[in-house]
């Protein structure tokens, strides 16, 4: 199989090393800890999507309740639901930051030490 990325072909020993890395403790918590982001927030913004969706077409008379003029309700959760979108991207970027890249960082130094 050719890496696109290099167009050289790998051999056995680089792909035993990524197998050992795929198979590290190391990389079992990049894993871990990326998931036990991703997974939860996942849940959460399907969760806040779906109430918005039900409440649409369940509590038309709750959505439709007027805020201030011709803002109601509806116009307010839809709003909120783009908020809430940059605010996980926000906090996922500040999470990577400080989680998940160094823990990437380190496997991919240690790669490039051992291609060495």
């Amino acid at each position: 199989m050719v890496n696109p990325l290099t167009t050289d072909v790998p051999n056995s020993t680089s792909t035993e090393k990524y197998l050992a890395v795929q198979n590290s403790e190391e990389f079992a918590r990049l894993r871990k800890t990326l998931r036990g982001f991703i997974f939860p927030m996942t849940v959460a913004f399907f969760l806040w999507y779906a109430l918005y969706v039900l409440l649409s077409a369940y509590a038309r008379d709750f959505m439709g309740a007027k805020i201030v003029g011709n803002i109601n309700v509806a116009l307010v959760l839809g709003l909120l639901q783009f908020v809430t979108t940059f605010l996980i991207a926000w906090y996922y970027a500040r999470f990577a930051a400080s989680k998940v890249d160094p823990l990437a960082d380190k496997i991919g130094a240690e790669l490039k030490e051992d291609a060495k």
